[in-house]
């Protein structure tokens, strides 16, 4: 059984956080945790937009707090974010996610991430190798 507490990783086990300058995540479960997913708990700046386009992983996504839009770059189809809705990324999707206020929402990623990885330029993560 794996037990943590969001508040001891963010007080003490700082290598489990990873941010740039409008968005932080804490790392709550990583591929050496051996789960197959990755679980997060994602801060996103108000007023702030993302292109993301995850190529190398699926991505399921749940509001819990704030209010902003997620656009399907593809189709230009535009959801409203909000306490309550989920979304995933079962196509690779290329989006847009804007906060209109902080964002804080639950994130899963299949395959896990390691906690090292960089967006990359066109906004995806690299796969790592075993």
């Amino acid at each position: 059984m794996i037990v943590r507490d969001f508040n001891k990783i963010i007080e003490e086990d700082r290598s489990r956080v990873v941010s740039d300058a409008q968005w932080s995540s804490v790392r709550m479960l990583l591929a050496d945790d051996g789960m197959g997913f990755s679980f997060h708990i994602t801060f996103l700046e108000p007023g702030s937009e993302h292109m993301f386009e995850y190529k190398n992983h699926f991505e399921s996504v749940y509001c819990m707090q704030g209010k902003g839009s997620i656009t399907d770059v593809a189709t230009g189809e535009t959801h409203e974010i909000k306490p309550g809705v989920m979304y995933a990324l079962d196509q690779h999707d290329r989006h847009i996610l804007r906060a209109e206020e902080e964002l804080v929402m639950a994130c899963c990623f299949n395959p896990p991430v390691t906690g090292k990885e960089v967006h990359q330029a066109d906004g995806s993560y690299a796969l790592e190798s075993a």
